[in-house]
């Protein structure tokens, strides 16, 4: 039998878990996260001001809620 496909993919290192020890982290290894979370505040952002434009077109359309 061969090897399931789940079996072939690399696994994937978690860059950051929320409130995990940080104590055996390097400087790059802070700098690499905080770049990261950085993005990733910066994409949260984006997709709410997104989803606050949509709710805003539906509301004149609409109607507040």
């Amino acid at each position: 039998m061969g090897a399931m496909p789940d079996e072939d993919r690399p696994i994937r290192k978690v860059a950051h878990e929320i409130g995990q020890d940080l104590y055996s982290l390097s400087i790059e290894d802070f700098d690499e996260r905080i770049a990261l979370l950085k993005a990733e505040i910066s994409r949260l952002e984006e997709a709410r001001q997104k989803k606050s434009a949509q709710r805003a077109a539906a509301d004149s359309v609409f109607g507040p809620r």
